[in-house]
């Protein structure tokens, strides 16, 4: 018999490892010391684990490898499938901390197993997962729910979403998790229960459910969606069900009465969860904890306490914060791409200009002379605004916005949702929202407005079009695959046609709210074979299809007037997973257009100072879109030759802006409505201005740190 080992000189094996001894292999199991290992054989179970006392063993134990494969052991296609299967298999009782790595068909990085490791803290599993657009939410959420299917602690999941998500959250489950999951939408769920018997719910019959939030927040189908939940909950744009308006508080008032369930697992995903509103973040907290609801206006050593027991709830980190922790290697792909954004001013001349500046004088004119009649002004109010967004994006917009006669009385139970559809503000809505919203009337001044437009949309010397292409074919011959946002159906068609007589050698198609999601996934997948591509799409691709595997740059070509659609648009492409090392985007405007100038200067600069200056996105706060209509009333009157207020117009060029303390940016941008288009200027960095409100909204659950220098 040889002498064993001392402790101190024996070998250290670590969990995982493979060690020889009694004449077979053993893989080392958690729970193993110095001195005792505790192991199963190779070709064993987990019924077979042992212990082996090092200094008790006749052989010493010692490292064990298996050689490599030869060339001579090449077996057929089935045998190869077999050894998968094996690998994957023996992963699932593997000695790693998690179990469902056999079942992955993805390779999570690294910052990612933090959700996961929060997760499994936690029970019940309580998260928040607040992490930047693009970073992997879904695979972060999708992780935790096969490591508790895994391990046994749950049997069922259901996913709540936007009902544009549902089909994009059934086919990543699938394709990334090995989970079969069942859509339940308005269009599908009659079909599916007819095929069950009368006594059964789609939630007990189907294990794996992906759920639209419009179809089971109604109170007949909530009821039963409570009875029968399954015992773990996730939920997509989690900050759409904490809002008040709007119908949304049905959407709380199930997620609250899910969450009262002391056992039931809840995973919140949002990448927005302060919406610049405290009493819609405290409701949103408060479905992880009740008491976590009164954080925003908690104090002084209460706040402090809230916050610390908040921190194993939340996980929330840009970009930058993953890549400085991460670090990298230098032989390793980025993590993410590095976005350029670029400004591409435009200014309409010779007919585009004198019709634009026709719309102008014609919206100006009505909005003034309804001045003192709230619910004619109203009404004005909406046709004006349709006209205005519709003349601003294309000729071919504007001509069918007046030919679609506006019929929506001030009382109409859909001026909500009109509201919505013309402010860009409901933001799970962007699948079915790009059609034309009606801007004629009896009013025969429309006439010669419907004449003058139609004549330009046939055109083909459209300055702004004009613009695009040339940007479109620097893109292109750099190397990119540009995605064309814009904002309305007709539009979208008007610049395909137009692209592909202009580039030839180009591959132009038009994808829109018109066609069923199927359908335009098949075409986006279609186009990615094409060597040089161009995608022109509405907002209903800016939500729902992952872009980034087929095209690495985006240009807005219509301004929209809510900062998150600009970054749901940029999302798509600069997003995890993306192969190219830049992604470029480009944001088109009109140098001699008031409309964008405002919407620019007032709205979308503005929220990206606060993201600077916060660190993370933060909705500027427009309850009932009340400051946009400010700011587009005052351009209107302005135009007039009047202030808002009645009184001479102040010396400011722009009388919407925050406070007198708020320079405009120096980087380049529109001129002053009442001033001429400036030339461009060199790009400079954007200098941080407050808030329409006079200062940046603070963000209840961030650290405290010293304020920026002005």
């Amino acid at each position: 018999m040889n002498p064993a080992l001392p402790a101190d000189d024996a070998p250290r094996f670590s969990p995982g490892s493979i060690v020889r001894a009694r004449g077979r292999e053993w893989i080392v199991l958690s729970g193993s010391t110095p001195d005792v290992l505790r192991v199963r054989p190779v070709t064993g179970s987990d019924e077979d684990a042992t212990r082996l006392h090092l200094a008790l063993e006749p052989e010493p134990v010692a490292p064990s490898t298996f050689p490599w494969p030869t060339a001579e052991q090449r077996a057929s296609h089935d045998g190869a499938l077999l050894l998968r299967d094996a690998l994957r298999l023996s992963l699932r009782r593997g000695a790693g901390p998690f179990r469902c790595l056999g079942q992955l068909a993805v390779e999570p990085r690294a910052y990612q197993l933090v959700p996961l490791l929060m997760a499994l803290k936690l029970d019940p599993v309580r998260l928040l997962i607040a992490d930047d657009v693009g970073v992997g939410k879904t695979i972060e959420a999708g992780l935790i729910t096969r490591e508790l299917l895994d391990r046994g602690d749950v049997s069922r999941f259901t996913v709540l979403c936007p009902p544009h998500l549902v089909d994009q959250w059934v086919k990543e489950l699938d394709r990334h998790f090995h989970l079969k999951a069942v859509a339940l939408t308005a269009s599908t769920a009659a079909r599916i229960e007819r095929d069950l018997p009368v006594s059964e719910s789609p939630f007990t019959a189907f294990p794996y459910t992906v759920v639209s939030l419009d179809y089971i927040k109604a109170d007949r189908r909530r009821a039963e969606f409570t009875r029968a939940c399954p015992e773990l909950v996730l939920v997509d744009e989690a900050h759409t069900c904490a809002a008040s308006t709007g119908g949304r508080h049905q959407r709380h008032e199930l997620l609250a009465e899910l969450a009262r369930s002391p056992d039931r697992h809840l995973i919140l995903l949002t990448a927005t969860p302060h919406s610049g509103d405290d009493l819609a973040f405290g409701r949103l907290l408060g479905l992880l904890n009740p008491d976590f609801a009164a954080l925003p206006t908690a104090q002084g050593d209460d706040r402090e306490r809230l916050r610390e027991r908040l921190a194993a709830h939340l996980v929330q980190r840009q970009r930058g914060d993953i890549l400085k922790l991460q670090g990298q290697d230098d032989h390793e792909a980025p993590l993410f791409p590095r976005r350029e954004r670029v400004d591409l001013p435009y200014k309409l001349t010779g007919a585009w200009e004198a019709f634009f500046a026709a719309v102008l004088d014609y919206c100006a004119g009505v909005v003034a002379a309804a001045e003192g009649d709230t619910s004619r002004e109203r009404l004005n109010f909406w046709g004006t605004l349709a006209l205005l967004r519709c003349a601003a994006s294309s000729p071919a917009a504007a001509a069918l916005a007046l030919r679609c006669r506006a019929g929506l009385a001030a009382d109409d139970p859909g001026r909500d949702a009109l509201m919505d559809r013309l402010f860009d503000g409901a933001e799970d809505t962007t699948a079915d929202d790009d059609v034309e919203p009606p801007a004629g009337g009896a009013d025969p001044a429309l006439s010669a407005l419907i004449t003058q437009a139609e004549a330009l949309a046939g055109q083909d010397d459209d300055p702004k079009l004009r613009a695009l292409t040339e940007r479109v074919t620097q893109l292109l011959n750099g190397g990119f695959h540009p995605v064309v946002f814009c904002r309305y159906i007709a539009t979208a068609h008007y610049l395909a046609r137009h692209l592909q007589a202009r580039l030839p050698k180009a591959t132009v198609i038009a994808v829109t709210g018109e066609l069923p999601s199927d359908e335009r996934e098949l075409r986006v997948a279609a186009l990615g074979e094409a060597e040089r591509r161009v995608l022109v799409a509405t907002d209903c691709l800016s939500e729902g299809i992952n872009l980034q595997a087929r095209f690495s740059a985006v240009v807005h070509y219509d301004l929209s007037w809510n900062p998150t659609r600009h970054e749901q648009r940029e999302g798509r492409v600069d997003r995890y997973g993306q192969p190219a090392l830049v992604v470029r985007t480009v944001l088109m405007y009109g140098a001699n257009n008031p409309v964008d100038g405002a919407v620019l200067e007032v709205i979308l600069r503005k929220a990206a100072s606060i993201r600077e200056s916060l660190g993370v996105p933060v909705p500027l706060p427009d309850e009932g879109h009340a400051l946009s209509q400010a700011l587009l009333k005052a351009v209107l009157l302005r135009r007039r030759g009047a202030s808002p207020s009645g009184r001479s117009p102040p010396s400011s060029p722009w009388p919407w802006a925050c406070s007198p303390r708020c320079a405009p940016s120096t980087r380049p941008g529109p001129p002053p409505p009442s001033a001429p288009p400036a030339s461009p200027r060199p790009a400079a960095s954007t200098p941080k201005t407050c808030s329409p409100t006079g200062s940046a909204p603070s963000a209840p659950w961030a650290a405290k740190t010293p304020p920026a220098p002005s």
